[in-house]
């Protein structure tokens, strides 16, 4: 058996994250939170490129906390505009913090009840797919779509379909390890554990 063909054998750091996070089921409101949006910043990149720069993230953007993101103020956007630990683009870092105000606007700066919105959509359940090659995963669902639009009317962006998919599948929303992928099963049981 071998992992999912996207996951680069050279790459230690893309290894662990292809065995011990993706696909694995997670309700965790914080790091569904981080999630969406360093899926948002890949946009038009590799995930390896914000993979690498994760820490860089976690540091700019004050560990993901919507309470603290909800009141920067355009300098500090500028200021992360300048920090080389992230993607430097002003349409993704502006992103971050309108998340942030939407969480706590839409959601009333409750992680629990952003988590229990994102997963409404599948109905609390991770979707179990049996995917036999890399040509019969999605770039997106009706899931994905109904999900994105759901995001954009509270304000989100950076959350088109195809970003919240892979958003989905990181978090494990949906299992999209291959069948012979040794984390396959490893994902299945975990979600049957958090059901």
């Amino acid at each position: 058996m071998s992992r999912c063909p996207w996951c680069p054998p050279d790459d230690p750091l893309y290894v662990a994250y292809h065995d011990e996070e993706w696909g694995v089921p997670t309700k965790d409101g914080h790091h569904l939170f981080e999630m969406i949006n360093l899926e948002g910043a890949q946009a038009g990149l590799s995930w390896r490129t914000v993979l690498h720069k994760r820490e860089g993230y976690r540091r700019v953007f004050e560990d993901f906390d919507p309470a603290k993101l909800s009141k920067w103020t355009q300098k500090q956007i500028d200021h992360a505009l300048l920090d080389a630990g992230i993607v430097r683009n002003k349409l993704k870092v502006a992103a971050v913090v309108r998340n942030a105000r939407a969480v706590m606007q839409h959601f009333d700066g409750s992680l629990e009840a952003f988590s229990e919105f994102l997963w409404d959509h599948v109905e609390g359940k991770p979707v179990q797919n049996e995917f036999e090659a890399s040509s019969q995963v999605p770039a997106k669902t009706e899931v994905s779509d109904r999900l994105s639009k759901a995001l954009q009317k509270k304000d989100f962006t950076f959350v088109g379909s195809t970003i919240c998919y892979a958003f989905m599948q990181a978090v494990g929303m949906v299992n999209d390890h291959l069948v012979s992928c040794p984390s396959f099963g490893k994902a299945r049981k975990a979600a049957k554990r958090k059901a």
